[in-house]
C-alpha cells in the first residue's frame, strides 16, 4: 500500500495525471483501460486534467470505464459519466468509441449484463475476471466505495462482473463493478479529500476495519494507491 498526502486537490490531480503517462509508457501500443469514479473530488481533479493537459492526454489508446454509475440518463446531473465527459473528456477530444458508458437509462438488471459483456469484449481477463489497468476510487463518509455499501457486502464476493447495487437511503439504482473485480486491477487509486473523510480514512488505512467495504480492497495482483489531501489524512498519525 503506498499512501500519498497532499496539500490540495491539485496536487492529487497532478499525481493522477503522472500515473496516466506512466500507464501510456508502460504498456507501449497496448490499450490502457481506466475505470473511473463520480464524486466531487473527481470533479475537481477532471477539470484540472483538461486545463492543465488538454489533448495531451487526448490519446486514442486510453479506453475510459466507469466503476459504477447510477441508473439515470447520460444528461442528468447524478450521472457520474456526464461530469467527466463534459469537463474532461470531451473537451479534450477523447474519440467517442474509447469512452463505455454505463447506460443507466436502460433497465437496471439487464443493463448490469450489456455492460458486463462490454467489458468482456475489450478489457483483458485473468483468474476469471477483467484487468482493468487503472482503477480509480473513492471512499465515502460510510466507508463504501464504487457503490459497494456497508449495508450490501456480498457484492464484495460477487462471482458476476456487474451488480445491481441501491443506495441505503434512497433506494436509487445504481451499477457497480463487483469486490473481485475491483480487486483484479493493475492499479487500485483511492481518493479521499477534505476533514470529514479522516476518520474513516483512518479505520480503513489503519484499523482495516473488513465491515467497511473500502476495507476489502486490496491489489491482489498489482498495487494500492491512496491519494489524499492533509485535512482526510490528519488521523493517521
Amino acid at each position: 500500500m503506498d499512501i500519498n498526502i497532499f496539500k490540495n486537490t491539485d496536487e492529487i490531480a497532478e499525481a493522477f495525471a503522472k500515473i496516466l503517462f506512466e500507464n501510456l509508457k508502460k504498456q507501449e501500443n497496448a490499450p490502457v483501460h481506466i475505470a473511473l469514479s463520480g464524486g466531487s473530488t473527481p470533479k475537481t481533479i477532471f477539470s484540472y486534467l483538461s486545463e492543465k493537459y488538454g489533448s495531451e492526454l487526448a490519446n486514442d489508446r486510453f479506453h475510459f470505464w466507469w466503476g459504477d454509475d447510477r441508473c439515470v440518463p447520460p444528461s442528468h446531473n447524478d450521472s457520474n459519466y456526464k461530469w467527466a465527459n463534459e469537463l474532461w473528456l470531451k473537451p479534450i477530444g477523447i474519440p467517442q468509441k474509447n469512452i463505455h458508458r454505463v447506460k443507466g437509462e436502460n433497465e437496471a438488471e439487464k443493463e448490469a449484463v450489456r455492460y458486463s459483456e462490454e467489458i468482456i469484449k475489450h478489457v483483458p481477463l485473468e483468474n476469471g475476471f477483467p484487468v482493468f489497468d487503472i482503477m480509480l476510487l473513492g471512499l465515502g463518509e460510510d466507508g463504501h466505495t464504487a457503490s459497494i455499501f456497508p449495508n450490501q457486502m456480498e457484492l464484495l464476493e460477487s462471482d458476476k462482473i456487474c451488480e445491481v447495487a441501491s443506495h441505503p437511503i434512497t433506494g436509487q439504482k445504481r451499477i457497480t463493478l463487483t469486490g473481485p473485480v475491483i480487486n483484479n486491477s493493475n492499479h487500485i487509486i483511492l481518493l479521499a479529500v477534505g476533514e470529514k473523510k479522516a476518520a474513516k480514512v483512518r479505520e480503513v488505512i489503519v484499523d482495516q476495519k473488513k465491515s467497511l467495504p473500502a476495507g476489502n480492497i486490496m491489489a491482489l495482483n498489482g498495487k494500492l494507491t491512496w491519494l489524499l489531501d492533509k485535512f482526510s489524512a490528519q488521523k493517521l498519525y
